[in-house]
């Protein structure tokens, strides 16, 4: 039997909140209308100068820093991360694709109530179609999963959702051991069904599946409230 991996100990969710904050405060820094803006990050309230569109300022990015939100329940910073607009994020993107910016466009119109969720979540999975992007293998691996996973969960087929999520990971696997990426540590978590799986626990889905990818902890959210964020 598979350890399964629980983030059970304090420096593990220590860093996850880092790495949240740290997330958020990429565009906080860059969508502010001051000169500078406070963010929290490490125990500490800091300083950050005001900087606009950088490089980082792009779709992977923000879909990290909402993932993290996510699973660190950060309900503000999420809206925050929903406010971004899309002209910034396209600043920087010249390199992505539609579906990145459809699949954004989706959990913006989840988190913040828009009437036209499922149309943009049908556009997000029909911009995934492995003969219109340029990655098939990385789509049809990381960025489709999720959305499956999202698929069933708005419509509450819990069954169908816990079925999505043992592929997502199967996938999540296979890309990750291949020879040429199993020592990067992008791996080790699988960070975009793990926030899924985090929504769906919030809203009452029976989450069926254990996995050395998904720490339980995060999911049932045990550290949450420990310290101020």
């Amino acid at each position: 039997m598979l350890s399964v991996p629980r983030a059970a100990i304090f420096p593990t969710w220590d860093a996850w909140v880092d790495a949240m904050q740290i997330g958020s405060a990429l565009f906080a820094a860059a969508t502010t209308a001051e000169s500078h803006v406070r963010c929290r990050i490490a125990h500490a309230d800091r300083t950050l100068p005001a900087n606009g569109s950088q490089w980082y300022v792009n779709p992977s990015t923000w879909l990290d820093a909402f993932y993290l939100a996510v699973v660190c329940r950060e309900k503000d910073r999420i809206t925050a991360l929903c406010h971004v607009p899309m002209s910034l994020l396209r600043e920087n993107g010249s390199r992505f694709e539609a579906h990145h910016y459809a699949w954004i466009e989706t959990l913006r119109s989840y988190w913040l109530g828009g009437q036209d969720l499922v149309q943009k979540l049908i556009s997000a999975i029909d911009c995934t179609d492995p003969q219109s992007v340029a990655d098939p293998e990385t789509v049809s691996k990381l960025l489709h999963p999720p959305m499956e996973m999202f698929h069933r969960f708005i419509r509450k087929d819990h069954t169908d959702f816990n079925q999505a999520l043992t592929s997502a990971l199967a996938l999540h696997r296979e890309y990750w051991t291949e020879e040429d990426r199993a020592h990067q540590i992008s791996g080790l978590v699988a960070l975009a069904p793990l926030a899924m799986v985090c929504m769906a626990y919030d809203a009452g889905v029976p989450v069926e599946i254990e996995s050395d990818y998904l720490p339980a902890v995060l999911i049932t959210r045990n550290w949450c409230g420990e310290f101020p964020t």
